[in-house]
Parts: structure tokens; sequence; C-alpha cells
């Protein structure tokens, strides 16, 4: 009997030391992920312009892990190791695709917003992060007004601005790949700006050392022939890859619309129109 008795005692003596052991291990741990770390992200969408709403997605990517969400915070059930990260957050609207880090154009885009930090991991910790998500498409506005005799009697302008970016690696800031992109011009009818003509392009900004508008004007009548326009804007879009949630309006004045075939017109002063636009009814 005696011996039960101390048998029984040495049994609930190691319980008694495995249980404390196990309170003290619980008490040194802050998480339920004592080697790994875990995040929550949540998305600032306030650098924004007027009237761009709010993606409905977008994409978190850290280390080995990609999700999406469409909530304003990204919770993945998902733990990293300890060691340094990049976070990544984006959108991924129409007409634009992305690899890493890197956004290219295939059409006319949407509008991309992107967030990079770089983080660092510990063990048995939780990360509350921000992702501030800025705007990464500006809207270009160009507005010519013809003058001279023909000025009336045209019937279209068709072009092209060369120098566009056709990639961005949102975590360096570099712009690549320029390219050309179309523009569309058509005539305003009503107010004070009755009888210019505007084309308005997205851009994911520009890129190389020349951005040029190149166009053909048609008049009605083949009377006069058809005429090219040309004008450098290298100077006037030189800070066009800040401040992308302000839209950018430039005007230009045709000199004189020729009325001879083979010559040539030209803009020459580009000034920013403020408030983004102009007063037209089209």
């Amino acid at each position: 009997m005696k011996t039960n008795s101390i048998y029984k005692t040495s049994l609930l003596t190691a319980a008694l030391l495995l249980a404390a052991t196990s309170c003290v291990k619980d008490e040194l741990h802050n998480t339920p992920h004592p080697d790994t770390g875990k995040i929550t992200v949540t998305a600032d969408w306030t650098d924004r312009g007027e009237g761009v709403d709010i993606p409905a997605e977008w994409t978190v990517t850290m280390g080995d892990y990609t999700g999406t969400e469409t909530g304003e915070t990204h919770a993945p059930d998902y733990l990293f190791n300890p060691g340094d990260y990049t976070l990544a957050a984006y959108n991924t609207p129409e007409n634009i695709t992305i690899s890493g880090t890197t956004a290219t154009i295939t059409g006319t885009p949407g509008w991309l917003f992107t967030s990079v930090h770089e983080v660092t991991i510990e063990a048995d910790t939780d990360y509350d992060l921000t992702a501030t998500m800025h705007q990464q498409v500006r809207q270009l506005t160009l507005v010519i007004e013809p003058t001279g005799d023909a000025a009336d009697r045209i019937e279209s302008i068709e072009g092209s601005l060369s120098g566009a970016a056709g990639t961005l690696d949102f975590a360096t800031g570099i712009y690549g790949a320029a390219s050309d992109v179309a523009l569309h011009f058509t005539r305003i009818t009503e107010g004070d700006d009755a009888g210019k003509w505007t084309a308005t392009v997205r851009l994911l900004g520009i890129a190389g050392n020349l951005q040029r508008l190149t166009a053909t004007l048609t008049y009605s009548n083949g009377n006069p022939q058809p005429t090219e326009l040309e004008s450098d804007l290298t100077a006037a879009l030189v800070d066009f890859n800040a401040d992308k949630t302000d839209p950018l309006t430039l005007g230009g004045t045709i000199a004189e619309t020729p009325t001879e075939a083979g010559v040539e017109a030209g803009i020459t002063d580009w000034e920013k129109i403020d408030g983004g636009g102009v007063d037209a009814e089209m």
C-alpha cells in the first residue's frame, strides 16, 4: 500500500511539474504562432483624383504569398518566417498587366493604384500594416485652337503623342518602353471654347527625352489639302509623372491654318489650363 501511495504521489508531482512548465512556456509567447509572424494589411485609398472610384478588388504580395481582397482590410491565413520582405499592393485595371512590381500598358489604361513597403518580420509577432495606394495613371487633355481662313473648314484632326510610358516599375519609379499613343480630337461646338479641338487620354506616365504631337488636319471638300501638324510637348510635360491625381490640360494655338498644300502647321507655346478642363459642350 505504501508503494502505491509513493507511486501516485510521483505521478501527481510529475503532472504538476508538466503543467507548470506548460504555463511558463505559454506565458513566454505573445501569439499562437511563436515561430512565425502574421500580417494584416489595410488599404488607404485617399490618394486618388476626383471622380476616381476605389477599385473593386486589390492584390497583396509578400514573399511567396499572393492574395486578393475586395474589402478594405486583408488578413491572410498565412504565416511568415522571420526575415525581410517587400510588401506590394496593387489593383489590376483594364489594359494593364502586373508582373512583380512592373506594370505594362496593353491599351487605354484604367486607374492603377500601387503601394510598396519594406517589412521586417519577427517571430511571435502580429503586424498591422497600412498600404497607402498611390494613383499611377494621369489624365491628359490637349486643346488646340486653329486660326486663319481655313479654320472653319477643318473636318478632322487625328494624331499621336510620342514618348508615352509603356511600363512602370512602381517599386523603383522607373518608366520605360516609350511608345506612341493615339489622339482622336473632337470639335467643341458650344461655350466659350467653341471652335477649338480637344483630345483626352490616360497615361501611365512619360518616358524618354522627347514627347511630340504629330497630327493631320483634313478639310471639307479637300480644300486645302491635308495639313501636317507637329509640336514639341517635352517642356510642357516635364513634370507629368508627378501629381497624378490632378488631370493636366494644355492649350495651344495654331498660329495660322495653312491654305496651301505642303505647308506644315505648328504650336510653339503650350499653356496649362487651370481646373483641368475647358468650357466645352461636345
